[in-house]
């Protein structure tokens, strides 16, 4: 979610950040923790409950990425919606390649996030056991939604560039969100917040992304046309 779509291999500076109720600092990356225990007493063999992965990665030698208050803010809107006994809030931080399938597995989530450095036709930027940059390309993320298509409804890339690993990833998952150039982390959380509130209010995957786009232009910010959905054909 930087303002440029190359990464920075040079200047390690990865620190700060939010620092709530129950925030923990672990290699470096700070992990945010819903507030409250609902997460606890979700009904997990409930159909009805829907599950929402975020799946954060700031590899160390990459911009700091404001990750901590883009799940905050996901969390806090999910808190508040009328339909919140509906979702249940799952987080992955510091993801590795090994980190993403293992989740999904866990988890068998219906809504997918990543919250990640992106860089075009290179890849979205995961981690590697070092904490180091671990480029994913597009065919390859592809292939694995593939084997996960049954339980997925949409798939969010709050990435850079990402546009062309949506593409790829929506020929077997009925919704797929990337960004069609550089997106900066205050638009990137406008649009999550919009989008998971509407969600939780009981709208659809389509409505929920205009309003996130709204949300981004209501606050001023001129990225409102930087996200773009698609459909399975």
């Amino acid at each position: 979610m930087p303002e440029h779509s190359k990464y920075n291999l040079n200047n390690a500076n990865f620190g700060g950040g939010f620092s709530g109720d129950k925030g923990t600092t672990i290699g470096g990356t700070l992990n945010y923790y819903p507030s409250t225990d609902d997460a606890k007493t979700a009904k997990h063999n409930d159909s009805t409950v829907k599950t929402i992965l975020i799946l954060a990665s700031n590899p160390k030698t990459t911009t700091p990425l404001r990750l901590d208050e883009e799940v905050r803010d996901i969390d806090a809107g999910l808190q508040r919606a009328k339909k919140r006994e509906q979702f249940d809030l799952k987080q992955r931080w510091a993801v590795r390649t090994q980190d993403v399938y293992q989740a999904l597995l866990d988890f068998k989530p219906q809504f997918v996030h990543f919250s990640c450095h992106g860089s075009g036709n290179d890849g979205l930027l995961l981690e590697d056991e070092t904490g180091n940059v671990r480029l994913v390309d597009a065919q390859a993320l592809a292939e694995l939604f593939k084997v996960f298509a049954t339980d997925i409804e949409c798939v969010v890339l709050n990435a850079c560039y990402s546009e062309v690993q949506a593409a790829e990833i929506a020929k077997h998952i009925p919704y797929v969100i990337g960004m069609k150039k550089a997106i900066g982390d205050k638009a990137a959380i406008k649009f999550a917040t919009g989008f998971y509130n509407a969600l939780s209010a009981g709208e659809s995957v389509e409505f929920a992304y205009k309003l996130g786009c709204s949300v981004i232009q209501l606050d001023g910010i001129p990225e409102n046309l930087t996200p773009d959905l698609k459909k399975k054909q």
